[in-house]
């Protein structure tokens, strides 16, 4: 990982705001990302609690009201997290976060996409406001649905992880696992049925990319939040 210890990029580097919410998984996989390439950006809160993400002035920027959003050189407004870290990887391909091979670039897409289609939209807050306005039930929704995902995962990455999801590189699939078992955890769900998944997130904690990112570290982080996330 020594790759990643103090990256600089290899070209000039464009203007970049995101807008972000400290516990949003999708935000915080772009951070992970950001972090990786060794860029620098501005943080623009957007307090998904208070509503923040229905004002007129962020819907001109992320017209669905969803975060992230990253705003290049005050021109240019990106939404999705996977379009973003897409456009990063091919702004700044240095370090590399997709392997080389069309097979296993795929693969890492496929492990994405798991996750930021079939488990984080399942167990977000708006589709939970909208399931039950009972709290365990509420729970209980996204249990299922992050359990179902993450096992899923582990069957996946028995077969193509080394120190990282795919072998030993770090790559958009690590960017999206550590929110997700956050978020598992954050939903008590059971992790010990996950020992390749638990594994991995334990490595990837140990990179300063990872830390530097972690919903802990944010300047919009609630002081009350940071012992326990």
């Amino acid at each position: 990982m020594e790759k990643f210890a103090d990256v600089k990029p290899q070209i000039e580097q464009d203007e970049l705001l995101l807008y972000t919410y400290y516990r949003s998984s999708c935000s915080w996989r772009v951070r992970i990302a950001l972090e990786l390439k060794g860029l620098k950006y501005e943080i623009a809160p957007v307090h998904l609690l208070k509503s923040d993400q229905l004002k007129q002035e962020f819907i001109k920027v992320s017209p669905l009201g969803q975060v992230p959003a990253l705003v290049i050189n005050k021109k240019i407004a990106l939404v999705q997290s996977i379009a973003i870290m897409e456009c990063l990887e091919e702004r700044y391909p240095e370090p590399a976060l997709l392997p080389k091979d069309l097979h296993k670039r795929a693969t890492v897409r496929e492990i994405c996409e798991i996750i930021a289609s079939g488990i984080q939209p399942l167990q977000n807050l708006g589709t939970m406001d909208k399931i039950s306005d009972d709290e365990d039930k509420k729970l209980v929704w996204a249990q299922y649905w992050i359990h179902r995902g993450l096992t899923a995962l582990e069957t996946i990455l028995k077969s193509t992880s080394g120190s990282c999801c795919f072998g030993d590189d770090v790559t958009f699939a690590d960017c999206c696992l550590v929110p997700q078992i956050s978020n598992a955890q954050r939903f008590k769900v059971d992790v010990t049925p996950f020992p390749t998944l638990m594994r991995i997130d334990k490595y990837l904690s140990t990179i300063p990319a990872f830390q530097r990112a972690h919903a802990s570290k944010q300047p919009d982080t609630p002081p009350e939040m940071v012992s326990v996330l």
